[in-house]
């Protein structure tokens, strides 16, 4: 049997050599087309009163694969592939150029530019042509209302330049085909999905594999040439029941690997299945929870995202520029926010994290600089911002964060957020804390936030500047050790006063992958946490709807 396997490796790969040759050749054209493009329209604009000072072009080549089931049967299975085109071109100087956030006003926006995914040049260059003249009179105008305004509005607070000189980069992977066997899927969401079939309060039960095989090319006037190619495999688990009193009960698993391989065993997500039925039916008679302040456990990926939210978000390094938003941390540089035990990284180098494939990791972002690990809060004090090559004061260079979807203007985002404390405790000692709180506090009971579907935050000056965490087993702790069930809370509150109360966390750090959605669109991200004690936090009442469950009877029973 081993021989066999090994001669039908090679097979395979002799079938596949010549699309990969083929795939490399292709990359090599579509390279030289955008140097090709960039030189042509450099040497151009040396004509015209107004030059540009920086030009880049970056293609992205998606491959996806999508496949959906729902209650056993094959709901969508899609493959496709598009490639498109971002250009960033800049007039003016470092110091203030056509990106100079004009206050008041929204950033100008093009539609999606979509190229041939055929390597053909001719074809290339025309739209590369064609869109970077539309890119170049756009930002000729915009300058011209920046300098106005700067004239005519109050000097603003940083004088930081609008752009950073960052060395130039060259590093070419080896492009990557799609290698998911789309039919075989099509089994695995029919079977996934088979169990919440039998069940007729549930109302909606969905299993999606999403594949996604990511090229990217890119090139700049500063004499960058970048190529990486990296494939994510996700596998998403949603089912979805109503409680008597209209309340929807969700219930989210996702797995995530950058190989198909390193998804579960089918066994392992029936085990899975089996248990949000188990964890639905329980939600569906679970007691709600009055709004409450006291002390709380959050499970690792509940803690990797609260400090997403409440962290992650406030030291992105536009925000502090940015005279709308509420810079919490930017005055914190070189104080103590956090317990002396805890430290804050953001790593997108890191590919894994124990078991856990972390869904941040990238070479470069899209700016074409390096991918960076920087420590941000180094035992329990704040050290600097994640930063893209929009500069601010004290921070004059990018550290490899400046990220977007494809279409959208990139800003300094987050990749692998990852809590580290030293000295933690074990998880029962972290319960014997919780207890020993609600007791000191005179509380009837703590909270354990056992798993969250995600949450969001609001960072501008002019609203609250809050955050939300949006729980789905969250389990109230009595003094004496006993844990019951809960539902319709969300974890709610501000960042500093949040974070002063945090205690202590325990050795066992589990991860959250998911995407966030910011100015630069939506991007992967993951956040890797132990369990955390807090001294304090608050819960709302959760959103509730007031539609009653079904009138007519499941025609499944």
């Amino acid at each position: 049997m081993r021989l066999r396997k090994l001669i039908g490796a090679a097979v395979l790969l002799a079938f596949l050599s010549p699309v990969l040759m083929a795939q490399d050749a292709d990359s090599s054209a579509i390279l030289e087309a955008m140097k090709a493009e960039l030189a042509r329209a450099q040497q151009t604009f040396k004509g015209q009163p107004v030059q540009p000072y920086f030009l880049s072009y970056e293609i992205t080549d998606d491959q996806v694969v999508s496949v959906t089931g729902t209650f056993g049967k094959l709901q969508t299975s899609q493959q496709s592939r598009s490639r498109q085109l971002d250009i960033d071109l800049r007039v003016g100087n470092y110091h203030l150029d056509n990106t100079h956030g004009i206050r008041e006003e929204a950033p100008p926006a093009f539609p999606p530019v979509y190229v041939p995914v055929e390597a053909d040049s001719a074809a290339l260059r025309s739209v590369l042509w064609y869109w970077t003249d539309l890119k170049y009179k756009q930002a000729v105008e915009q300058l011209t209302r920046i300098k106005t305004d700067v004239q005519v509005k109050v000097e603003q607070e940083d004088k930081s330049d609008d752009f950073s000189r960052e060395p130039a980069a060259k590093h070419l992977d080896k492009p990557l085909m799609m290698s998911v066997d789309r039919h075989a899927w099509e089994e695995k969401v029919r079977k996934y999905t088979a169990p919440f079939a039998k069940y007729g309060d549930i109302y909606a039960a969905n299993a999606t594999l999403l594949a996604d095989v990511e090229t990217r090319w890119y090139v700049n006037s500063d004499g960058s040439e970048i190529e990486v190619s990296k494939p994510f495999y996700h596998l998403y688990l949603t089912a979805q029941m109503k409680a008597d009193d209209g309340m929807e009960l969700p219930r989210y698993e996702s797995f995530f690997s950058f190989d198909p391989e390193g998804l579960p065993s089918d066994a392992a997500v029936l085990k899975t299945v089996d248990q949000m039925i188990k964890d639905l039916r329980a939600l569906r008679v679970a007691p709600i929870v009055d709004p409450y302040t006291g002390p709380a456990i959050l499970s690792g990926r509940a803690s990797g995202v609260f400090f997403h939210e409440v962290f992650g978000h406030r030291i992105e390094g536009h925000r502090q520029k940015a005279e709308n938003e509420g810079q919490t941390f930017k005055k914190k540089v070189g104080e103590k926010v956090l317990p002396e035990n805890f430290s804050v990284i953001s790593d997108p180098t890191m590919r894994q994290l124990g078991a856990a494939g972390l869904a941040g990791y990238y070479d470069f972002d899209n700016e074409g600089v390096p991918a960076q690990r920087v420590t941000v809060v180094d035992h329990g004090v704040f050290k600097g911002f994640l930063m893209s090559r929009s500069p601010i004061e004290g921070f004059p260079h990018s550290n490899g964060h400046g990220r977007r979807q494809q279409g959208h203007f990139p800003v300094a985002r987050q990749s692998n957020l990852i809590v580290q404390v030293d000295h933690p405790v074990s998880r029962a000692e972290l319960k014997s804390l919780l207890i020993e709180e609600v007791k000191k506090q005179n509380k009837p009971f703590g909270l354990y936030f056992d798993d969250i579907q995600g949450g969001f935050t609001l960072t501008g000056r002019s609203i609250p500047n809050a955050f939300n965490v949006l729980p789905i087993m969250v389990y109230r702790v009595y003094p004496d050790g006993r844990e019951e069930l809960v539902r319709g809370v969300d974890l709610i509150g501000t960042p500093l006063t949040t974070f002063s109360k945090i205690v202590a966390g325990d050795g066992e750090t589990a991860t959250f992958n998911g995407i966030c959605g910011a100015e630069s669109g939506s991007v992967p991200v993951s956040a890797s946490s132990p369990d955390v004690l807090v001294s304090q936090i608050e819960v709302q009442k959760k959103e509730k709807s007031n539609a009653r469950a079904p009138l007519l009877p499941a025609p499944i029973q």
